[in-house]
C-alpha cells in the first residue's frame, strides 16, 4: 500500500499493492491496522455502502453534521468516477477548497476523506459501482450538504452541465456561504 498526499491535511489517496499474474490480480483492499499505521489515523469503520450509477450521475456534496460526522474510505469497483472532497473545517487553512481524484476499477485508487469534509462524485464511464466505508453510522437528521454548483467552489466536474444527472434533494443544497 502506498500513500499519496492530497492538498488537505489527513485527506489521502491510497494506491494498493497489486499482485498480478496470468490468472488475474489480487490486492488487500483494507487492513485496519496497516491503514491506521500508515495514515496516522485512528479509524474504525462500522458501515459499508455501495451504489451503482450511470454516466453523468452526480452524487453530492454530502456530509453528516456534529456527532454523526463520518470519515469515508471510497473506491470504485466498476467504471470510473471523478471524486471530490471539500474542506469544511472552519479552522483549516484550506477551508472552502476542494480536491478531486479520478477513481476507477482500472487504477484501483482509494480516497480517504476524514471527518470535516463534504464528499461527492460524478460518473465518467457508462456505469460505475462505487463503494465506501464509513466510521460512523448514517443518521437522517444529521444529513447535510453543499450545492454541487456553488460558484465559490467552482468545481470542474468533468461532465458538461447539460449531461449532469442530479437528484432533486441535491439540487436544493445550500451554498458554502449559507452553511
Amino acid at each position: 500500500m502506498k500513500i499519496i498526499d492530497s492538498p488537505f491535511d489527513k485527506c489521502i489517496i491510497i494506491k494498493p499493492s497489486l499482485f498480478e499474474d496470468d490468472r488475474g490480480y489480487f490486492f488487500e483492499s483494507f487492513n485496519e491496522q496497516r491503514f491506521n499505521n500508515l495514515t496516522g489515523a485512528d479509524v474504525h469503520f462500522v458501515q459499508d455502502n455501495q451504489s451503482s450509477s450511470y454516466y453523468g450521475v452526480l452524487r453530492g456534496l454530502h456530509f453528516q453534521k456534529d456527532k454523526y460526522a463520518q470519515a469515508k474510505l471510497v473506491r470504485v469497483l466498476k467504471g470510473e468516477v471523478f471524486d471530490v472532497a471539500v474542506d469544511l473545517r472552519p479552522e483549516s487553512v484550506t477551508y472552502g477548497k476542494w480536491h478531486g481524484v479520478i477513481l476507477s476499477a482500472k487504477n484501483k485508487l482509494q480516497f480517504f476523506i476524514p471527518r470535516g469534509f463534504a464528499h461527492g462524485f460524478v460518473v465518467l464511464s457508462d456505469t460505475a459501482e462505487f463503494c465506501y466505508k464509513c466510521d460512523n453510522y448514517y443518521n437522517k437528521e444529521a444529513e447535510s450538504g453543499v450545492h454541487y454548483a456553488d460558484p465559490e467552489l467552482a468545481i470542474d466536474w468533468h461532465v458538461s452541465k447539460e449531461n449532469l444527472i442530479v437528484s432533486d434533494k441535491d439540487k436544493i443544497l445550500p451554498f458554502l456561504a449559507q452553511l
